[in-house]
């Protein structure tokens, strides 16, 4: 079996989860005899391409005076964004929207003059117009390459995904890894990603969900079919860190919120509980990794709180940082608002890190060795942590009984599953 799968990005060039998932997908599904021929906008040729044959989108020729790209282009909507917007990330409010579905292919040749067009692989202002360029990339590599079946990963594949499919005729299966509802939350969709999302959903023969509360958002929120829908959880590979070694400076215990710093992470909710916590006991460091819009707000609303000397901001990990991070962990906390599964409490368990994570996530339909709180329940968020720190019994039950767990969540199991639904595409086409 061979897939032509879309993704935007992968590892090391990644931003979060998604680059993450796509690539233990691919090792998990190599494992099963699925060759794969991976599409991602910029290659920078560092990938580990043992699993995957990278291709690099930029290198594509398009024609675009070929029929069936005319036909596609056409269909397409051109959005201009003023604004940075990121996968699998909360997007910012966009500066301005443009819509232009009017004019013809010859007005639109300035987006695709020439042969091949170099995409940034980045986030920045010209998403949408790179988002649109893939598309027609996809449509040529579908018409140069031999396949069975197409997976389009998130959102910014979509459109690519379904080039893919008008061009070869081949199924269409979507990862919904996570959905605008999670991404801004109820009063802020941006209706141009949420039309993209849907739209892909639609035109797909299967679409996967990283979690059963995602299923349930792509449901009400999106009117899909539920029978067209499958649930596959995400899943994490056993690294082996033994050599990795970090010095302690500090004699307190430490607890660590590591994502993006947005409305969907509720880093708002760690920063209240952290307080409850030093009102019984100073012996304690928080400490809050990576970056995002609510940064400015949760500097200040530390300094409210006045608990700024016991409270440190990082910044962006990634890599062997986030590893070493975990190192100097006593807890990990993930009280996330809206989470469609969240792999970073995976990672911590892996490190011998207890975990605190929202009833609010993905992760917790399939981890029994986490205590979960809901994430407006800064109380009980409270509570937990400071039952993790202080009861030495209680932590290493759940960092001993959730190593063996996470340890058994391996992506060659999760593949095994895609595998299957790919069959049954496959096998339903046929009838």
């Amino acid at each position: 079996m061979k897939v032509l799968m879309f993704g935007w990005e992968f590892p090391p060039h990644i931003t979060g989860g998604l680059g993450t998932a796509s690539y233990g997908l691919t090792k998990g599904l190599l494992k099963h005899d699925v060759e794969m021929i991976f599409v991602v906008p910029k290659a920078f040729g560092d990938e580990d391409q043992r699993a995957v044959r990278i291709v690099n989108a930029s290198d594509i020729p398009v024609n675009y005076k070929q029929k069936h790209i005319q036909d596609f282009w056409n269909k397409l909507t051109y959005l201009e964004i003023g604004s940075n917007i990121r996968p699998y990330i909360d997007p910012e409010d966009f500066a301005k929207i443009h819509e232009d579905v009017k004019h013809s292919i010859k007005e639109k040749e300035h987006l695709i003059l020439g042969e091949k067009y170099s995409f940034s692989g980045k986030y920045g202002k010209n998403l949408m117009e790179e988002v649109a360029r893939y598309a027609m990339v996809g449509a040529s590599i579908a018409a140069q390459h031999d396949f069975d079946i197409i997976h389009a990963h998130d959102w910014l594949t979509y459109l690519a995904g379904i080039a893919a499919k008008e061009v070869s005729g081949k199924p269409l299966v979507v990862h919904m890894h996570a959905t605008e509802y999670d991404r801004a939350g109820e009063s802020n969709i941006n209706t141009e990603v949420f039309g993209i999302e849907q739209k892909g959903m639609q035109m797909a023969d299967k679409v996967i969900t990283v979690s059963n509360l995602t299923r349930d958002t792509v449901v009400k929120y999106y009117g899909i079919d539920p029978s067209k829908i499958e649930t596959v959880h995400n899943a994490i590979e056993p690294v082996d860190k033994s050599n990795l070694q970090v010095q302690r400076s500090v004699k307190e215990k430490v607890v660590t919120f590591l994502g993006r710093l947005t409305f969907q992470k509720g880093p708002e909710y760690f920063l209240e509980a952290a307080k409850l916590i030093l009102e019984k006991d100073d012996n304690v460091r928080f400490v809050m990794a990576g970056n995002g819009d609510m940064f400015e707000a949760l500097i200040k609303r530390v300094a409210e709180l006045k608990i700024g000397t016991k409270f440190h901001f990082t910044g962006f990990l990634k890599g062997a940082d986030v590893d070493k991070m975990f190192l100097l962990s006593d807890v990990f906390v993930m009280p996330s608002v809206s989470e469609p599964f969240g792999l970073v409490p995976l990672e911590a368990m892996r490190s011998n890190v207890p975990v605190v994570i929202s009833k609010q996530s993905g992760v917790a339909e399939v981890l029994t060795n986490a205590i979960k709180v809901d994430f407006w329940d800064v109380e009980g968020m409270a509570d937990a942590i400071y039952g993790l720190l202080h009861y030495d019994s209680l932590s290493q039950m759940f960092i001993k009984n959730g190593v063996e767990e996470v340890n058994n969540l391996k992506w060659e199991h999760a593949a095994k599953q895609v595998k299957a639904e790919y069959e049954s595409v496959l096998k339903n086409n046929k009838n």
